[in-house]
């Protein structure tokens, strides 16, 4: 990509396609800059180098990503109990078991 078509998608540090923040922005503007992103889109990336490296969510989006991660969990354990694949065993048992493999 040209410096011409990159100043042109870029304007105050913040990426309007994808809400991309420099980190030096970040630094020069502080969180106002994430706030101001995270309010439009809910998640803000910043871009270190270059390289986009970092997410950042509001705590509501967090957490919601957070559950659907556990409520997806709760179901591949229920349908591993529903076809057999788990283990009735002591703890000693259970410690043997992963041990030896």
């Amino acid at each position: 990509m040209t410096k011409s078509i990159i100043n042109s998608t870029i304007h105050n540090g913040v990426n309007s396609v994808n809400n991309i923040v420099t980190a030096n922005d970040l630094k020069v503007k502080g969180v106002s800059i994430i706030d101001k992103i995270i309010s439009k889109t809910g998640e803000a990336i910043i871009s270190v180098r270059g390289n986009n490296k970092y997410v950042v969510l509001s705590m509501d989006e967090y957490n919601k990503l957070r559950e659907y991660e556990l409520e997806s969990a709760i179901k591949e354990s229920k349908e591993d109990i529903s076809a057999g694949r788990f283990f009735d065993e002591s703890i000693e048992e259970h410690i043997k078991r992963i041990t030896s493999v």
